[in-house]
This record gives C-alpha cells, sequence and structure tokens, in this order.
C-alpha cells in the first residue's frame, strides 16, 4: 500500500495558469487519487508542457505559494490542496503549433460554463463564498455608502481660505490653509488640498501633472476630509533667535 493517502474529498476544483501565459487560466477538475505524474499527464494535456520539465506550484486565492508537487509517485491528494486554488505550470513550452493542433481544447461560451458544475465558480456559488455570498456584498456596499456619506459630510465642512490643523495617525499635527476641496483625477472620493505653513508637504498643489492650486513646493499636500480640523488656527511664528 501506497505511504500516502487521500484524506480529503475525491476532487479538486483549480484553475490553471502557465508562466507562458500568466493572464490566462483555464479551472478543470481532478481526482485527488492520482499521482502527481499522472497529474502533471493531464497537465500536458490542458498546457501543452513536457511534464519531464514542467514545475508545478500551488497558490491559494491570495497568490501566496502553499507547495511544490515534486514528489512524482506522491498522490494529488496528499499536498495541501483545496478547491479555487492555482496551480502554476513552469515550463519553456516549446511544442510548436502544429502539435498544438492535437492538443484538447477547453474553450467554452459563458452559457456552457455557467451550467458546469465541476468549476471553482460553481463550487464559489454553492459554497456562497466570495461575490456570491449575498449577505455579505450587501453589508459591504452599505459599509462603503456610509463611509462615502460620512466623506462627504466631511468636506462639506472645509471652505477654500479655511484655515485647518491636519491630524493625520502616527504624524505630527500640522497648521495650513485649504486650497482645495472636491473629488480628484490621482484617486477617489473626496480630497482636501492644503497649504502648510512650513514645507512639510509633497508638491506645489499638482498631482500627476494636474494643477489643483498653487503654492510653493514642498508646501502642499492633499489629505482626507476627516483628517482635517477647521478652527482658528493662526500661523505660528518662529523665533530662530531663540532657537540653540
Amino acid at each position: 500500500m501506497s505511504a500516502y493517502s487521500v484524506v480529503t474529498s475525491d476532487f479538486v476544483n483549480v484553475s490553471i495558469t502557465t508562466s507562458s501565459q500568466q493572464s490566462h487560466c483555464v479551472e478543470r477538475r481532478f481526482q485527488k487519487g492520482i499521482t502527481i505524474d499522472e497529474f502533471k499527464g493531464k497537465l500536458e494535456l490542458v498546457t501543452g508542457g513536457n511534464p519531464s520539465t514542467m514545475v508545478v506550484e500551488v497558490y491559494d486565492k491570495n497568490s501566496k505559494l502553499i507547495c511544490k508537487l515534486e514528489d512524482g509517485q506522491r498522490l494529488l491528494g496528499s499536498y495541501p490542496i483545496d478547491d479555487g486554488m492555482r496551480v502554476h505550470i513552469i515550463d519553456n513550452f516549446s511544442r510548436t503549433d502544429e502539435s498544438l493542433n492535437n492538443v484538447e481544447k477547453f474553450d467554452m461560451s459563458e452559457e456552457e460554463y455557467a451550467k458546469r458544475g465541476d468549476t471553482v465558480k460553481a463550487f464559489l456559488e454553492i459554497n456562497k463564498l466570495g461575490k456570491y455570498n449575498e449577505e455579505k456584498m450587501k453589508n459591504k456596499e452599505e459599509r462603503k455608502r456610509q463611509e462615502e456619506e460620512a466623506e462627504a459630510t466631511a468636506a462639506q465642512l472645509c471652505k477654500v481660505g479655511d484655515r485647518c490643523e491636519v491630524c493625520v495617525p502616527n504624524q505630527p499635527k500640522r497648521r495650513a490653509s485649504i486650497m482645495y476641496v472636491g473629488k480628484t483625477e490621482f484617486k477617489e472620493g473626496w480630497w482636501i488640498g492644503v497649504k502648510y505653513d512650513e514645507p512639510l508637504g509633497k508638491n506645489d498643489g499638482t498631482v500627476n501633472g494636474k494643477r489643483y492650486f498653487e503654492c510653493l513646493p514642498k508646501y502642499g499636500g492633499f489629505v482626507k476630509p476627516v483628517h482635517i480640523k477647521v478652527g482658528d488656527f493662526p500661523e505660528e511664528e518662529f523665533d530662530l533667535d531663540e532657537e540653540l
């Protein structure tokens, strides 16, 4: 009897990518009771790689490397590979286009794919994971809506010309004048453009070639509304003669 055994379900649904086409993937279902050598033979039909030279890596849903399938006689199911993971094939893929004409193709329409029950998509739908968890997605959308409303409300309290104190977490407080209030092209949401009293900023009111306001270099910055406290904050005077 083999020293390795399958201790989980009999099949696993994974997506497959290759070092030659990393942006393209196919999804397949495999028996966990096959050996790694047999698994590589099946991957040859899918990718055109050479079983004797291919390196097989397994990544989780966060693209973290979980393991490499190196022992040819070991069973696929004895490795920590689960539904939804990605199998990445590294090889030189030197097969000619002519030879690939005989390789089994797995292209199908979106309608046909949706009807299949052995895909990663089907697994996610059945188990209500990711975007198929309607309650979780609704809660996420509601939190995003509330955050956007709170940000817009905070932005409305800021007006160009107002004095303010910038209070970004883990950074010293800085006094400034508000120069811009609104949306920007460099990031989503509301932003407050400020001119600091000292050269503690990152720009001159220009970001990615677009000017939002004018000030001296290193005096300008953009801050989220929640980090702006509007009030009577006069410019601080610094007497250099008293400094040692």
